[in-house]
């Protein structure tokens, strides 16, 4: 007698596009009062969850490279938005792609013989992405949002035709995040390249929805439209899908990269290194011993000297002796828990503050100061700073709910989906994401 054996497998998908909303919270989908008709649909007939943990810092950029390499920051290399400049920030960003340290999606999808593409999604410049049209931005004096965009698109001549056939002739304003436009030209850009080049790997990161809860905290008037215009992107996509005629071999997940926490108050460590003499300005040129590199609500400390055991036990002591006033805004997260969270391995304690309070680089001036609208960064471990997921399309369960999953828990699922044979090395795949099929054998 021969026994049939059953062998459960998820269902694989020709396509993957991942849409990142920046500032991306569940309550978008989860709650009807936001105008997201298309996430709303796409949560009710696919798999969500409830909240999504970042990063530690939840910022932009260490975020969107975990969602792309599976990896926290200490692997992945991108540990936040900006390098560490003591001297004084030059408002360079982590934008180049060989900042990477670990391998990522796009070197699996070009290996597999795949191709993909990616629209403003940070740290892609010299990427290995068929159709790449990065997000960067001039230095300087004058606002230039455009150039840079222009000069690293690859390959040569994409933004032109994109300008051609697509959007029509971009200037500086087309990408700033003040304007609306800057969405609904990002939705343009990444559907022509869906309708054009159906890559088998698409990236698109919106960013208005970030920069107005900035402005205005959690639930602002700007937030409430920045948000209806990411639902619309998210429809020209759907509808390019259609177009293309790839909508039904298409996985589309939407993704964020953190929550949102409205501020009244900002801390300004550095104000209490300067006051005890570990950070002092010569002869115009600034002088330090310790200094805290701040990223939106939190704080990671740097020692000029390694080896300075007693500058960090003074660091630690005068910390201590703040008024309890003070201390209890915020957290020390020492080295121990720095590197379980997989944060920045340079760093020899970090501060989290409490839901309200922000932190400030600031080396003068009080160290205690007001502060208005809504910021992130902040230490993973609570709900208002999570992000969201739904999978929707090809291959995605319908009806499931992830109570919480991280976005290291990304990657797995575009390699499943792909087969790419990509190694994740923090992220899980849950089983209850994917459909599973039965193949009698």
């Amino acid at each position: 007698m021969i026994c049939a054996s059953v062998i459960v497998s998820a269902q694989h998908a020709k396509y993957v596009v991942i849409i990142s909303i920046d500032g991306f919270r569940p309550d978008f989908y989860e709650e009807s009062s936001w105008a997201t008709p298309n996430l709303q649909q796409m949560k009710n007939n696919g798999v969500y969850a409830n909240g999504v943990n970042s990063v530690f810092p939840s910022v932009t950029y260490p975020s969107h490279t975990t969602i792309i390499t599976g990896a926290f920051p200490a692997k992945h290399g991108i540990y936040c938005n900006e390098p560490f400049e003591p001297e004084g920030a030059t408002g360079r960003w982590n934008w180049e792609a060989d900042l990477i340290k670990s391998p990522t999606l796009w070197d699996a999808v070009h290996k597999a013989g795949l191709t993909s593409a990616a629209v403003s999604w940070p740290v892609t410049v010299g990427a290995p992405i068929d159709y790449n049209v990065p997000e960067k931005w001039a230095l300087g004096k004058v606002a230039d949002n455009v150039t840079p965009r222009r000069e690293s698109t690859t390959p040569k001549g994409l933004f032109e035709e994109i300008e051609k056939n697509a959007t029509g002739k971009l200037t500086s304003d087309d990408f700033n995040a003040d304007y609306l436009t800057m969405d609904e030209n990002i939705g343009r850009i990444g559907a022509y390249i869906i309708k054009t080049y159906k890559p088998n790997f698409t990236a698109i990161h919106f960013v208005c929805v970030d920069h107005f809860q900035h402005s205005e905290g959690r639930d602002g008037p700007m937030v409430r439209k920045a948000i209806a215009q990411a639902d619309c992107g998210v429809g020209k996509i759907l509808e390019a899908l259609k177009v293309a005629g790839i909508q039904d071999s298409t996985a589309i997940i939407i993704t964020g990269d953190h929550g949102f926490v409205d501020i009244h108050t900002s801390l300004c460590p550095n104000v209490w290194l300067a006051q005890n003499g570990l950070i002092s300005t010569v002869d115009g040129k600034k002088q330090w011993k310790a200094i805290f590199q701040t990223s939106g609500a939190s704080a990671f400390l740097h020692l000029a000297d390694k080896d300075d055991k007693k500058t960090l036990d003074s660091v630690k002591n005068l910390l201590y002796k703040l008024p309890s006033s003070t201390k209890k805004m915020f957290r020390i997260i020492d080295k121990v828990e720095l590197e379980e969270a997989g944060a920045d391995p340079n760093a020899f304690l970090g501060l989290s503050p409490i839901p309200g309070v922000s932190m400030s680089g600031s080396v003068d001036g009080a160290d205690i100061k007001t502060a208005h609208g809504g910021t992130h960064g902040y230490f993973p471990d609570f709900q208002e700073i999570q992000t969201g997921f739904i999978g929707y399309g090809a291959a995605f369960s319908k009806g499931e709910v992830i109570p919480i999953m991280g976005l290291e828990d990304i990657a797995p699922i575009v390699n499943e989906l792909l087969q790419l044979n990509f190694k994740s090395p923090d992220g899980v795949l849950y089983p209850g994401i994917l459909n599973r099929k039965a193949q009698q054998k």
